[in-house]
C-alpha cells in the first residue's frame, strides 16, 4: 500500500471518529434536555403541592371545600385496583408467553398470535375501555366495580407483559435447555427449573413496565364508570371474623388517583390546583415505590442465581 493511499485511510479514520464525537454529544445534549425538563417539571409539582402534603390529606374524602378535601378514597382506590391488576395480568401473561415460547408449535396459528399479541401493545387506551365496557360492565354483568377496572387495566398490560417475557426467554442460552434434556428433565422441569430462574429478571422489568403504565391510565377507568366524586371508603378486604378474608370490595364502586387529579384540574379555584398537584406527586410517590420493590426483587433474584 503506498504512502497517498495510507493517508487517505487515515484521514477517513479521523472523519469518522469526529461523527462519532459529533453524535455522542448530540445525544448527550437530548438526553440532559428530556432529563432537565423532567426535572423541571417535578420540581414545579412539588412546589405548588408540597403545602398540601400533610396527614390530613391522605385522611380525608374529596369535598367541595379545597382547604378540607383529601385523597383517601382515591389512594385506596388505586391500591386495590392495582392489586387486582397484578393478580390477573401477571400469571395470565407469564404462562401465555411461556407456551408460545416454549410450547407452542411454530405454524400460522402461532404466528397470527403472536403478530396480534405484538400490535396490542400499542392499541390506545380507550380502546380497552370501550371492550371493557361491553365485556365487563354488560355482557358479564361486573358492574362499574373494582373488578372491572382491575381487569381493564390487566387486559390493557396484558401484551406488554407477554411481549417482555418471551424476550426474558428468549435471552435464556440454549445450552441451559440441551443440557437439562441432556440430564433426563422434561419439558416442564426444563422451563421451571432452569429457564424460569434465569429469566426473572427480564420478566420483572415486564412487569416493571406494565404496571407503570397502568396505574396512571384514566380514559379507560372514565370510560367503564370511575366516580369523579366519592365519600366513602370500600368494603375492607380483611375481617375480623372467620373466614378473615373478604370479596365484597371486588363489587364496590370506586374512584382513583388519576381521576381524582382530573376533576381537581378542572375547577377554577388555584386552591384545587395545588390539591392536584399534590396528588401528582403522591401518585409519583406511589410508582416509584412499586418500581423501588420490583427493582429490589429483580436484583435478589438475579443475586440469588449469580451465587
Amino acid at each position: 500500500m503506498n504512502q497517498p493511499n495510507i493517508n487517505e485511510m487515515r484521514g477517513l479514520i479521523a472523519r469518522h471518529k469526529r461523527w462519532d464525537i459529533i453524535f455522542a454529544i448530540v445525544g448527550l445534549v437530548c438526553l440532559l434536555v428530556g432529563i432537565l425538563t423532567l426535572l423541571a417539571l417535578f420540581g414545579q409539582l412539588v412546589a405548588e403541592g408540597l403545602p398540601r402534603l400533610k396527614p390530613g390529606f391522605f385522611i380525608s374524602f374529596p369535598s367541595r371545600s379545597a382547604e378540607e378535601a383529601g385523597i383517601l378514597s382515591a389512594w385506596v382506590g388505586t391500591t386495590l385496583v392495582m392489586l387486582v391488576t397484578a393478580l390477573a395480568a401477571v400469571p395470565l401473561g407469564v404462562a401465555s408467553a411461556i407456551y408460545l415460547e416454549e410450547y407452542a408449535p411454530k405454524n400460522w396459528l402461532t404466528a397470527v398470535i403472536e403478530i396480534n399479541v405484538t400490535n396490542l401493545a400499542g392499541v390506545p387506551s380507550i380502546v380497552y375501555g370501550l371492550l371493557a365496557l361491553g365485556l365487563f360492565v354488560y355482557q358479564l354483568d361486573l358492574g362499574q366495580s373494582i373488578l372491572s377496572a382491575g381487569l381493564t387495566l390487566a387486559l390493557l398490560i396484558l401484551p406488554v407483559v407477554i411481549v417482555a417475557t418471551r424476550e426474558a426467554l428468549r435471552a435464556v442460552p440454549g445450552s441451559i435447555r440441551e443440557a437439562a434434556y441432556a440430564l433426563g428433565a422434561t419439558r416442564w422441569q426444563m422451563v421451571s427449573n432452569h429457564v424460569l430462574p434465569y429469566s426473572q429478571g427480564g420478566i420483572m422489568t415486564g412487569v416493571i413496565i406494565g404496571l407503570s403504565r397502568a396505574i396512571g391510565e384514566t380514559a379507560p377507568i372514565i370510560t367503564i364508570g370511575a366516580l369523579t366524586f366519592i365519600a366513602f371508603l370500600p368494603h375492607p378486604p380483611v375481617t375480623g371474623e372467620f373466614p378473615y378474608l373478604s370479596f365484597a370490595w371486588l363489587k364496590d364502586p370506586f374512584t382513583v388517583m388519576p381521576i381524582q387529579m382530573f376533576n381537581w384540574t378542572s375547577r377554577p379555584e388555584e386552591a384545587f390546583q395545588h390539591n392536584a398537584a399534590a396528588a401528582g406527586v403522591v401518585l409519583l410517590g406511589m410508582t416509584l415505590l412499586m418500581n423501588g420493590v420490583a427493582i429490589w426483587l429483580r436484583y435478589r433474584i438475579r443475586k440469588r442465581i449469580k451465587w
